[in-house]
């Protein structure tokens, strides 16, 4: 027999609750009444697995160069704790770095933006300042495979910045004025489209990527010799999409998207937009300019 108590609570309306009394169990068919209580013994819904504990004793397997050419390259297996260090691979080379002072590699702003620290990690091109210890017993570092190697993992940077240089990283205009006389004007909204480009991380396409960014800039007067500066099958056009560069650029810029774009620009099917805003508007004498 089911007995039906009521009681009522504050601020509630009555809530009806059930007590099931040792005897002969309903009829089957027979009619339950809403408010019937349903099985207490429900089954909850089971947790998630706990992820398997993993030995916080790393094997770290690092490329070693000694710069001597008559030297061959090696890898080198250090065992660090990881549980005693910070939580991102430079932690992990920091501290093999007091482990064997020998060991070379560049670091800098670990915020993910200088690119100093660029590895290739488990075969993936990453910033050890952003990339979290992988969680496999054996981790693999090697420098950067389309680099030059000087010691190590610190790989030649000359290259890369003798392209960086050809594109003329700077404002260029036909009439400068004079200096001190006011500042160039700019939108919000065309400066926006700079923020989204200007911090490259990634060697290769953050000379296109940078190019890029001084071809759209409002305040930029000279947009057709950049174009065609860079219509050259070794530059702009080297790039085949792969959009390797977008998947290893920490910061999400999707640069291979943006270079894509240049390359509109440049074949002519694209044209630079107009400045929402007049760049001269803001100085003192326009006369002069």
């Amino acid at each position: 027999m089911i007995k039906i108590l009521t009681r009522a609570l504050p601020s509630r309306s009555l809530v009806t609750s059930c007590v099931q009394w040792k005897g002969a169990p309903p009829a089957k068919g027979a009619d339950q009444k809403d408010g019937d209580c349903k099985d207490k013994d429900k089954k909850k819904p089971e947790a998630p697995p706990e992820k398997p504990k993993i030995n916080p004793v790393r094997t770290f397997k690092v490329y070693r160069y000694s710069g001597d050419p008559s030297q061959k390259p090696r890898l080198q297996s250090y065992q660090v704790d990881v549980s005693t260090i910070g939580p991102m691979v430079l932690d992990a080379m920091i501290k093999i770095k007091d482990m064997d002072p020998t060991f070379a590699f560049r670091r800098s702003c670990r915020e993910g933006i200088c690119g100093s620290c660029g590895i290739n990690l488990q075969g993936h091109n990453c910033l050890a300042c952003v990339t979290p210890i992988p969680r496999a017993a054996t981790v693999t570092i090697h420098p950067l495979p389309h680099m030059y190697v000087q010691k190590d993992l610190v790989v030649d940077y000359s290259h890369f910045f003798a392209g960086y240089n050809s594109i003329r990283p700077y404002l260029v205009r036909q009439q400068p004025p004079p200096h001190g006389q006011g500042q160039y004007a700019q939108s919000i909204k065309d400066n926006k489209k700079m923020l989204l480009v200007e911090r490259a991380a990634v060697p290769g396409p953050a000379t296109l990527l940078h190019a890029y960014r001084w071809v759209i800039d409002s305040r930029d007067e000279d947009t057709t010799r950049r174009l065609q500066q860079l219509r050259d099958d070794f530059k702009a056009f080297r790039c085949h999409t792969i959009l390797n560069c977008s998947v290893a650029c920490p910061k999400g810029l999707s640069p291979g998207t943006h270079i894509a774009h240049l390359k509109r620009l440049i074949a002519g099917l694209d044209k630079k937009p107009n400045p929402e805003m007049e760049p001269m508007s803001l100085m003192k004498d326009k006369k002069t300019c």
